[in-house]
């Protein structure tokens, strides 16, 4: 899955000392929307302005910049000479569980002899409200966290770096119209919503997660810094790639019929120390970005411009598809060997993660980071 070739979405650029303003990526070079007068909304120094228009807008900006690109037309600046920007203001962030194979190995690991799944996860997208505030484009370096831990030899918790820091290879999708408090979006109005989608990496520091997360789930184990691509895909995009999502039983309530033709046949890819360490395919998610979405609007709650939902951590169900540390190394009991020679369970300080997503001839833009020394 190397090369760029293929690399084709929506982002935030910036070169030789000028504004941020709106690109279309085609390969390794972007085609600059702003300078070739697609519109005001290309000028600004994030997506949320295109966001906003709505369906028939996005549709014809990326049929105009395909024509550049085909045509080899328009302004462009080499990949190599520009700063990539957060593509987009994170209004709301919200992290789904919605891989039945990551919730499945996910319990087992963490209440062996028991049931993986709670009773009410083939009932509902299971999901948390994260911190919008620390999302950062790919590239970014992440800072070994600190926090509240209880080390199994010990009585009391301590405050200490994470040892056990993880990643979680998932599929993102951004809201472009927003809707109004007290009216649900149906699945099948998805698509008059949703701008695209973007690979994300859920840093995870596990043992931070593990103690605090008893009753209420994730928190500072989560929300130090989660990694998003720059480049925004286009669902207009992806149409060849919709398939049906695997079966559902029970079946789900009549609020989430709908929006099982939206499984997106992306092959994914983690990296480790450039060791690709798992593959796998978003196809598998049991719950569809329409159910996500018709859920988190279920109770009355509003959307905004620059939502930002992600599936969770993507797993498969062989071995190797696995989407994080914790389950490709069973929580640490056995670590991953690189090219290199050396074996990782959990990040070290220098480690270099880098995920990426395949539809046929068409590249998701990656997710990059490194880690650095704890504060």
């Amino acid at each position: 899955m190397s090369g760029a070739a293929g690399v084709q979405g929506f982002g935030v650029f910036s070169a030789a000392g000028e504004p941020p303003r709106v690109g279309f990526r085609a390969g390794a070079e972007i085609v600059d929307l702003a300078a070739a007068g697609l519109g005001a909304e290309l000028a600004e120094p994030s997506l949320n302005a295109l966001l906003a228009c709505g369906r028939g807008v996005w549709e014809e900006v990326l049929g105009r910049a395909l024509e550049l690109v085909e045509r080899g037309e328009g302004p462009r600046v080499p990949l190599e000479h520009a700063t990539l920007h957060l593509p987009f203001a994170v209004a709301d962030y919200v992290d789904f569980f919605s891989s039945l194979e990551h919730a499945t190995n996910a319990g087992r690991l963490f209440r062996p002899g028991a049931e993986p799944l709670h009773p009410n996860w083939r009932r509902l997208p299971v999901g948390y409200h994260g911190r919008a505030g620390t999302v950062v484009v790919s590239g970014t370096d992440v800072v070994r966290p600190r926090g509240q831990v209880k080390p199994p030899d010990t009585d009391e918790p301590v405050v200490a770096p994470t040892a056990r820091l993880d990643v979680e290879l998932e599929l993102g999708f951004v809201v472009g119209v927003g809707s109004r408090a007290g009216e649900p979006v149906r699945p099948e109005a998805f698509a008059d919503h949703v701008f695209g989608v973007a690979l994300v990496n859920d840093w995870s520091a596990r043992d931070i997660q593990a103690w605090e997360s008893v009753p209420l789930g994730p928190f500072l184990g989560k929300s130090f810094q989660t990694s998003i691509a720059a480049w925004v895909t286009p669902l207009a995009l992806l149409e060849g790639r919709r398939v049906e999502a695997p079966p559902q039983e029970p079946p789900p309530l009549a609020y989430l019929a709908g929006g099982r033709d939206w499984a997106l046949d992306v092959e994914l890819e983690l990296e480790l120390n450039g060791t690709v360490v798992s593959r796998g395919n978003a196809r598998t998610l049991y719950w569809t970005m329409p159910q996500q979405l018709a859920h988190v609007t279920s109770n009355g709650a509003s959307l905004r411009t620059g939502d930002l939902m992600a599936s969770g951590t993507i797993s498969g169900s062989e071995r190797g598809s696995e989407g994080s540390l914790l389950e490709l190394t069973r929580n640490g009991a056995e670590p991953l060997r690189l090219l290199d020679g050396s074996e990782r369970a959990f990040l070290a300080d220098g480690d270099e993660v880098v995920l990426r997503g395949r539809a046929g001839a068409l590249e998701l833009g990656e997710v990059r980071g490194r880690v650095l020394p704890t504060f």
